[in-house]
C-alpha cells in the first residue's frame, strides 16, 4: 500500500478515536437531549423544548455556589443594563407612594428627557401609554417606561400642588446612570464633592463598579484636586460590586506600586495577579474608606487593597464577604447565558475575601474596619440615615440649596472624617495647599 494511503488511514483513525472519546465524555448531554425530546413528545401537558432546556439549565447552575446562575434570553438584556448602568428610558427614578400606592417620581435625572419635559420629584404618574398605574407593580412600571432609544412614551402626570393632570409625551434616550456621586447637589444639579466646612475634605460615593465608573471618578478627583483637596472619604457602603476591571483601575489611581488583587482557581492556584501601574495620580493626600455589611465583591477589592497598602483607614462595619469571580458565558443559538463562578479574589496580603457558606465570624473573610474605626449602624438609625441621604440626593431646582428638614448624624462618615483630618494635620503646610 502506498505510504500516502497509510498516512491517510492513520489520520482517519486518530480523528475517529477523538470523536468517539468526545461522544463518550458527553454521555450526560446526550441523555439530557433525549429526555427533552421524549418529554416534548409524550408529556400529557404540552411543553416547549425551550422551557425544558431553561429549567434544566437553571437546575444545573443551582447545584453550584449561590452566585452561579442561568440567565434566560428574556432576562439577558436587563442583566447587561444592570452591569453597564445604561439603558433606553426617560431618565427618572420612580417608586410607590407609601400612602396611595400610586407611582411616584422620586428624582428626575438632570438634563435627561423627563427633566426636560418638566417632570419633577414628587409628581405622580397616573398612566403610562394606555395603562393605569394604580395597583401596578414597580417592576412592571419600570418595564413600561424603558424601551428602545428613539421610541416615545405617553405619560399622564399630576404635578405637585396641582389638581388637574397633564399629558406629556417623551422620547426615550440612552440613559447612563451615574455611579460616582458627591455629598450634595449644586444649583445646576451637578454634584458637590466636598463635605460641608472649611477643611476641604472630599467625599465620593461609588454605588457600583460599571463601565463608566473610572471615567466618572477621574473627573471627580480632577475637580477636587483643582479646588484644593486636603483629604478624601471614599464611601463604598451598600456598593454591591460590579466589574473587576473598574475596581482594579480605581485602586491604581490611589496607590503607587504593589499588588492590587489576585484571582485564584481550584486548589487556590493563582490565575492572574493585578499590579499597580505606577501611574497613580491620587496618592498624595490622606484617605478613609467607609464600608458596611452590604459592601461586596469589587467594592471589597478596593477597600482591601487600600487597607493592605496602608493607603486608607477603613471605617464602619465588616463587609459582606463576596470574593468570587463570575464569568458570563453566552450560550449558542440565543439560548441565554451562564453566570459561572470560575475563580476567587484574594487580597494583596494573601488573605481570603470570600465568605464560605459555613464560615464563622472568627474566620478570615471580607474586610474589617481598622482598629478603633468600627462603627455599627443598624435598625432605626440605619433607616433614618438612608431616608436622609435619599432626600439629600434628590435634585429640586426650586430649593436645591436647602438642607432636609431634619438632619441626621452619620456616625460612620464622622469617624471617617476624623481619620482623614488626623492624618491631614501631619502633612506639611506646603502640601496642604497645592
Amino acid at each position: 500500500m502506498p505510504r500516502r494511503n497509510l498516512a491517510l488511514l492513520f489520520a482517519v483513525a486518530v480523528i475517529s478515536l477523538m470523536c468517539y472519546q468526545r461522544v463518550q465524555r458527553n454521555t450526560y448531554g446526550r441523555v439530557l437531549g433525549d429526555a427533552i425530546a421524549k418529554i416534548e413528545r409524550s408529556a400529557l401537558e404540552p411543553v416547549r423544548p425551550s422551557q425544558l432546556f431553561q429549567a434544566a439549565m437553571a437546575s444545573m447552575l443551582g447545584q453550584l455556589d449561590e452566585y452561579s446562575t442561568y440567565i434566560r434570553p428574556a432576562d439577558l438584556q436587563q442583566f447587561h443594563e444592570v452591569i453597564d448602568q445604561e439603558f433606553g428610558g426617560v431618565g427618572m427614578e420612580v417608586g410607590l407612594d407609601a400612602k396611595t400606592r400610586q407611582l411616584l417620581v422620586l428624582c428626575p435625572l438632570v438634563n435627561k428627557p423627563a427633566y426636560a419635559a418638566g417632570i419633577r420629584a414628587g409628581d405622580h404618574i397616573l398612566r403610562i401609554d394606555d395603562a393605569a398605574t394604580q395597583g401596578m407593580s414597580l417592576g412592571d412600571a419600570v418595564g413600561l417606561l424603558r424601551g428602545p432609544p428613539g421610541s416615545s412614551v405617553a405619560l399622564m402626570i399630576l404635578h405637585q400642588a396641582q389638581k388637574d393632570p397633564v399629558a406629556v409625551r417623551i422620547v426615550r434616550q440612552v440613559i447612563s446612570v451615574d455611579t460616582v456621586l458627591g455629598d450634595t447637589r449644586n444649583a445646576d444639579g451637578s454634584w458637590n464633592f466636598f463635605l460641608a466646612g472649611p477643611d476641604r475634605i472630599g467625599y465620593v460615593r461609588i454605588t457600583s463598579f460599571a463601565d463608566k465608573t473610572v471615567e466618572e471618578l477621574q473627573h471627580a478627583m480632577k475637580w477636587l484636586k483643582e479646588h484644593g483637596l486636603r483629604g478624601l472619604v471614599l464611601d463604598l457602603r451598600d456598593d454591591p460590586g460590579g466589574l473587576l476591571g473598574a475596581a482594579v483601575q480605581t485602586c491604581d489611581m490611589f496607590i503607587d506600586s504593589g499588588t492590587i488583587v489576585t484571582t485564584r482557581g481550584r486548589n487556590r492556584q493563582v490565575i492572574e495577579a493585578y499590579d499597580a501601574s505606577g501611574k497613580g495620580t491620587c496618592t498624595d493626600f490622606p484617605m478613609a474608606v467607609v464600608i458596611n455589611g452590604n459592601t461586596a465583591s469589587a467594592a471589597e477589592i478596593v477597600a482591601a487593597c487600600l487597607q493592605d497598602h496602608h493607603r486608607a483607614a477603613v471605617v464602619g462595619q465588616r463587609s459582606f464577604g463576596k470574593g468570587t469571580v463570575q464569568e458570563l458565558i453566552d450560550l449558542e443559538n440565543g439560548c441565554g447565558a451562564m453566570k459561572l463562578t470560575t475563580a476567587s479574589y484574594w487580597r494583596p496580603s494573601g488573605k481570603n475575601i470570600h465568605r464560605l457558606r459555613n464560615a464563622k465570624p472568627s474566620d478570615q473573610w471580607g474586610v474589617k474596619p481598622n482598629k478603633g474605626c468600627r462603627v455599627v449602624v443598624k435598625g432605626e438609625e440605619l433607616d433614618k440615615l438612608r431616608q436622609w441621604r435619599f432626600a439629600r440626593d434628590m435634585y429640586k431646582p426650586d430649593d436645591a440649596a436647602k438642607e432636609p428638614a431634619e438632619p441626621v448624624t452619620d456616625r460612620q462618615l464622622a469617624r471617617a472624617v476624623q481619620a482623614v483630618e488626623k492624618e491631614a494635620a501631619t502633612v506639611p503646610s506646603a502640601a496642604k495647599h497645592p
